[in-house]
């Protein structure tokens, strides 16, 4: 059964790129072995999104084997020259999301756009129609496409393998001050394990290792400036 505020898809590319933020010190990049629940929400934001949602990142399934290749990459130079750089991507991905949506209480200004029957209507749509903005892997130059699924269904490379995957301590995502009520970008991190191909991702309040970045406020949104439920499921065809 698919409560309200459930979304489950599955995506795929040729390559992604969720990079490791100690390999960015050399001008070099290397991906981590999965997808970071920031990834995962940032896709599932181009799905759809509202400033009146916090999208929550579930769990995830690994439908195919980790794999990485290396690639020789010419990043540009703003201040001139030439260079060149590996970056280690994943290849020929493929994973089950599972998420859902809450409203955000933090946006007192949003109250009139808290419509959960509308919001899912539209979501399952977008999602049908693979996106209403492009997905990316982790990076602009990975393309990655979207399809509705039923998480858990189908058959994954790492079902059978009995071994619990260690993961070694990953970013786990941002705290922006529209969602925590703090002026503060912060960066959370944890420990994932995954199991026969699965993972079930810590809420973000539930990271206990989270660290400041800077000082930041979040944006105005009204209704001045966002379009109500309502009237964006009209002019749709929505019910």
């Amino acid at each position: 059964m698919k409560y309200k505020n459930e979304i489950e898809f599955e995506v795929f590319g040729d390559y992604a790129l969720f990079t490791d933020p100690l390999t960015k010190i050399g001008g070099e990049k290397l991906s981590y072995s999965i997808p970071t629940y920031q990834a995962l929400k940032g896709i599932v934001e181009s799905i759809y999104w509202k400033p009146t949602l916090v999208f929550v990142i579930d769990a995830l399934r690994v439908m195919k084997p980790i794999q990485m290749e290396s690639k020789g990459i010419r990043p540009i130079e703003y201040g001139g020259g030439n260079t060149l750089a590996n970056y280690t991507y994943l290849k020929d991905v493929h994973y089950q999301v599972k998420a859902h949506f809450e409203f955000n209480m933090h946006r007192p200004d949003m109250a009139f756009d808290r419509n959960e029957g509308k919001h899912f209507n539209i979501m399952q749509r977008s999602l049908k129609a693979g996106g209403r903005r492009d997905i990316f892997l982790g990076t602009r130059e990975c393309q990655g496409y979207v399809e509705p699924c039923e998480f858990g269904s189908g058959a994954g490379f790492y079902d059978n393998v009995k071994e619990e995957h260690y993961l070694g301590t990953m970013v786990h995502g941002f705290n922006y001050p529209d969602e925590t009520g703090r002026n503060s970008l912060e960066v959370r991190l944890w420990h994932p394990l995954m199991k026969q191909g699965y993972l079930e991702f810590q809420k973000p309040e539930e990271c206990t290792v989270v660290r400041p970045v800077k000082d930041m406020e979040a944006k105005l949104f009204n209704e001045d400036n966002v379009e109500a439920v309502e009237s964006l499921a009209d002019s749709i065809g929505g019910e």
